[in-house]
This record gives C-alpha cells, structure tokens and sequence, in this order.
C-alpha cells in the first residue's frame, strides 16, 4: 500500500511516499526547482517520489495533505475580521492566494495527480507534526510535543502516543493540551529575526547563531512581549506585534520603542569575539548590543520550552519524548530539554518544520486512520534522490569538465582524508540528499577543524555568508565522549540529526577551534560505519592521519541557495566558490 504525503502553500513544500508504513522517499521540493524554501505546490518532489517507487500516481492508495485548508482560512478570515480595519492588507491577500488556489487543494491534487477525490485525506497540522516525530521514532510509548509558527489554529500541542507493532493493538496519538493563535512562540521567536534584520521562516537559525556572541541582558523586555505560566502555557502582549493584521510585518511601532530600530540586513555583524581589530568602530556597540537581543530572545525561548517540557512529564509520567515543529530545530534548546527536565529520551525527525509534515500527514493515514502497526524507525536521512556513476560521467563530459574516475572506495577515501588532512576544502556528493534542512554527510562541504582560520575561508570565500555564522563538527559516534560534554551521547538519536548544541570539552576547544562556536559549544553530528559508510571512513581516516576523528561539515550550497541536488548543482557551487576539491561518487574534479 503506497500513500504520498504533501505539505505546500506556506514555506518548505514537501512529498513523502510510505510503502506499507515504511518510508521510500521524501524531499523539499526546493531541490528540484532551486527556488529557497519553496512553498509552491511540489510536483516535482513528488515526481521523484513516484519516480524512485517505481509506481505512478493511480498506483497510490491514498494522498494526504498535511493540514485543513478551510480551517487555516477561516483563521485568517476571523484575524482579519477582529483587527479590520488594519487586517485590509490580509484580507486582500487572503482573497487573492486563498481564493483562487490555497483554498482548492482537493481540486488541486485532484488534477495534477488524476487521483479520485475520495482517496485524498486532510491531517489536522500538528497532528501531522506529531505523527512525523512519534511514529518514526524507536518509542512504544512517549510524550509529545509540537511548537511552531501556527497551523490551523493551534501553535503549540501537547499529548502522549503509543504504537501497535504487531497488530494485536492500535495506535493512538492524543493531543490534550493546546495553545492558539495569536499566541504563538514561533512567531515571537520570528519578530525578533525579522528585528535582527533576517528573514522570517528562513532566518531563525542564525538568531541561533547570532545568541552566543551575547548576554541576555534584555530578558526583562522580552518579558514584556510574554508572559510564561509555570506549566508552560504562554500569552503573548498583542500590542507589540503586528502579524495578526499585517502581511509584510510581524512587529509594530512599540516594540520599536522598546528595543530600538530594526538592524539593518545589509550591515556587517561583528563583535570583539569575532573581530577585536575593529575595537575602535562606532557599530562595534551597536552589533554588542544586537548579540545580547539575540541572546534574551534565545533565554526566553529555552525557559518557555523547559516549563512545557517539564509539565508535559508531570502530566504523561513517561520518561521519553517526541518534538517536533519549526521550534524543534532549535538545537540549543533541544540540548537542555533532553539534560534540564526529567527526560531521558529524546527523538525528534529531521525535517522537523513544515517538511516534515508531508510525513507525518501519510503516517498518520496509515497508522491513526487504516489502524496499521508500526514497521519503521527513522535512523538515518538519506531519502532524497542519488545519481549514478554513468548519470554523473554523462554530465561531466557533456560540460567538457575534467576528472578523474577513482576506481574503488579505498583509494577515494585514503584521497580525500589526506586532501583534508592538507587543509583543502571539499564539496562531498555522495548517495541520496538529506531529508531536512541539515547537511548530513550526502551533500556536504568539509574541511579541517584543527585550522582556525577554515572558519572565515568557508564563510567568507566559499559559501559567502556571514562570518559569526558556525559549523558543525562531525564525530565517529565512538569517539564523541572524548570532545564533547554529553553525557551517553552515542546512545542518543538527535546528535545523528545534528539537532543538538552540546559544550564542547575545553581541553579541546585548541584543537578543533574551526568548528567551536562562541562561548565553547558545537552542533556536532554523530556518525556510524553502518549508516553512512563513506561519510564514516573519511572522517575515520582523517583521524588516522591527524589523530583527531571529527571533521568541519557544512552544507553545500552557496548563500541564498538551497543545498544542491545534482552532480550540476554541485558543479556550479564548486564553480563559484573557493573550493578546492570536488567528489561526486567516485569522480573527482579539482580546480
């Protein structure tokens, strides 16, 4: 039994396709049209799914959208209603986009697919988050926990799940706390990346990034903006924002004259952590100042998530967890969840936010809906599509591209691991992309994180990005202990995902300074043999060779783009970039 799962019509689209519950194929659908978090309807992520099943839409048992459509616009139509006359800006939207297209997803699915309406499904959203953590977890039983922007109504859930594995059972995920719109800490979190002159829904993460070059100075006017209850539950102060009548501003004018005028996008942010030579510049305090913003914003977000985690226990009695949502990216406070509260386990899926939803929409179908037991753990993200050695060669002697053909893994491996031990950089395309917004290991750049200076090289030369920005470490999940301060970390499944900042060990903070961010922490991935081979051995070798078994890894794509997909991707980004090496396969290709 095949059933595809479909997000769209917001940010990140995405298509997933299970076979009997199990998992064949999955991809944002900017991959294929290299449009950056894309949010149109994604045929061509679908196509591929279809493509790598080897089946065609009639051979579906059922298509799935991953939230209620006439629910989500009558949400809009009610906030508009309430804040009329300042909603006439969504209101018009509303009757422009929803209207003519976001409103007829039915209809939509219906004629692109040539599947019978009856066959096409709608998940309520953050069930559709649930049911993509829960039911790709490890778990028999565990609590759950979806935060985000907002779905239909709901921006924040709360429940417990259990799984049939052996069909003498069912499955069951109950949702018996919520919190909704506008009160939504997605969407606070989103004001203040908009505010430190970043994009919204795109920007989140690097008002991550941005935190640890600051102090929480500023916690008592984030306070302002919300008030926290013990159990978690939250209320926003409507007045300083603007997202429930506006389309283009998620803030107004009071939370300007609380916290200043908004940092310009274009500005360069430095601090003396990143750039004591600039001491004596007059926008060295003006960035401090932004920093510690960024540093309160982040503090409040964690205390929030941390009394809903620990009231979530208190209600569950259940020692395990599932998160899922935009929110579980946050790998900071992913960190503190799993050491700060009684949990012991925590599983979140790697295409947590909207993308994931595609999932966790055909899940739900099969496991809540048809009553079918679980047969699927998600322990790796390699589900996008891969190309083979002729598809490659193919293209690089149509470009008239030179290369070199390694003929077997060993001599690759040994070439790469000592390239990296020399200080080259290397766009790594290998196997299937990732699923998820993280570069795993599949479409990577890599480098030598004993070399501090590789830090501004792939910020400032290769991926032109902004220099505070931090890489993530790599580890054999063996070795992991020995860098980082993680207590059982190779036992542990968001590390695999790289969903978690852990302290690094101070002694090690000198020796792999390029991938040790701001205030001694790392976002480090742990890596086995028997999930990604390739991946393993050169980190593996590259130890061999320098005695220090962790590697820089970042995404491999250049700023503003999405990671690459094809072997022409790849080529492009190695093109015009400062890379030195490129591994496509078996295939390299230096400059």
């Amino acid at each position: 039994m095949y059933i595809l799962g479909i997000s769209c019509f917001y940010h990140d689209s995405a298509a997933a396709l299970i076979q009997d519950g199990k998992l064949i194929a999955a991809s944002m659908e900017e991959r294929f049209s290299r449009i950056k978090n894309d949010s149109s309807y994604p045929m061509q992520a679908i196509e591929f799914c279809l493509r790598k099943a080897g089946i065609s839409a009639q051979d579906l048992e059922y298509v799935v959208f991953y939230e209620k459509p006439l629910v989500k616009f009558e949400r809009i139509l009610m906030s508009a209603l309430g804040t009329f006359p300042r909603s006439r800006e969504v209101w018009q939207e509303a009757m422009l986009a929803w209207l003519p297209q976001k409103l007829w997803v039915k209809s939509t699915i219906h004629t692109r697919l040539n599947v019978a309406q009856k066959r096409i499904l709608f998940a309520d959203h953050h069930m559709s988050h649930a049911a993509s953590a829960f039911f790709c977890s490890p778990f028999d039983e565990a609590a759950v926990l979806t935060v985000d922007g907002v779905g239909e109504w709901t921006t924040t859930a709360m429940g417990r799940a259990k799984a049939d594995w052996d069909g003498t059972g069912r499955n069951t995920i109950e949702l018996f706390a919520e919190q909704r719109f506008p009160h939504s800490l997605g969407l606070l979190y989103s004001a203040f990346t908009a505010f430190l002159g970043f994009k919204v829904n795109e920007g989140e993460y690097k008002v991550m990034g941005m935190a640890p070059y600051g102090q929480p100075k500023y916690i008592d006017k984030v306070q302002k903006l919300i008030h926290i209850n013990a159990d978690g539950s939250f209320e926003l102060a409507m007045d300083y924002f603007s997202f429930h009548y506006s389309a283009t501003e998620t803030y107004n004018r009071r939370f300007n004259d609380l916290f200043g005028e908004r940092r310009p996008s274009s500005d360069d942010f430095f601090t003396m952590q990143t750039n004591p030579e600039r001491a004596g510049e007059a926008a060295m305090q003006t960035n401090q100042y932004y920093a510690d913003v960024a540093a309160s914003i982040q503090a409040v977000t964690e205390d929030a998530l941390l009394k809903m985690a620990r009231s979530l226990y208190e209600k569950t009695g259940l020692k395990k967890l599932v998160f899922a949502g935009g929110v579980a990216l946050n790998s900071v406070a992913n960190f503190k969840i799993l050491h700060e509260t009684p949990f012991e386990e925590i599983y979140i899926q790697p295409a947590a936010g909207d993308d994931g939803g595609a999932l966790g929409a055909a899940l739900w179908a099969y496991h809540c809906v048809l009553g079918k037991p679980r047969a699927f753990v998600m322990d790796h993200a390699y589900w996008g599509e891969e190309y083979s050695d002729a598809e490659t060669r193919a293209f690089l002697e149509s470009a008239g591209i030179a290369y070199e053909f390694v003929e077997n893994d060993e001599a690759l491996l040994d070439r790469v691991a000592e390239s990296l031990a020399a200080g080259k950089v290397i766009g790594w395309h290998q196997g299937r992309f990732e699923w998820g917004p993280r570069a795993l290991g599949n479409r990577s750049i890599l480098a030598d994180p004993r070399r501090a200076e590789m830090k501004e090289i792939v910020n400032t030369k290769i991926k032109f990005r902004e220099p505070f920005r931090p890489f993530a470490p790599v580890v054999l999940a063996e070795r992991a202990a020995e860098y980082f301060d993680f207590p059982d970390v190779a036992k542990q499944m968001p590390p695999k995902f790289m969903l978690m900042v852990s302290p690094v060990i101070e002694d090690k903070w000198t020796i792999i300074p390029a991938t040790t961010h701001a205030g001694g922490t790392g976002r480090l991935q742990t890596i086995d043999a028997a999930t990604n081979y390739r991946y393993y051995e050169v980190v593996r070798r590259f130890g061999e060779i320098t005695g220090v078994p962790v590697l820089l890894n970042t995404s491999f794509n250049l700023r503003g783009e999405p990671i690459v997909n094809t072997p022409q991707d790849a080529w492009n980004t190695f093109h015009n970039s400062g890379l030195d090496l490129l591994a496509i396969g078996r295939f390299l290709v230096k400059k």
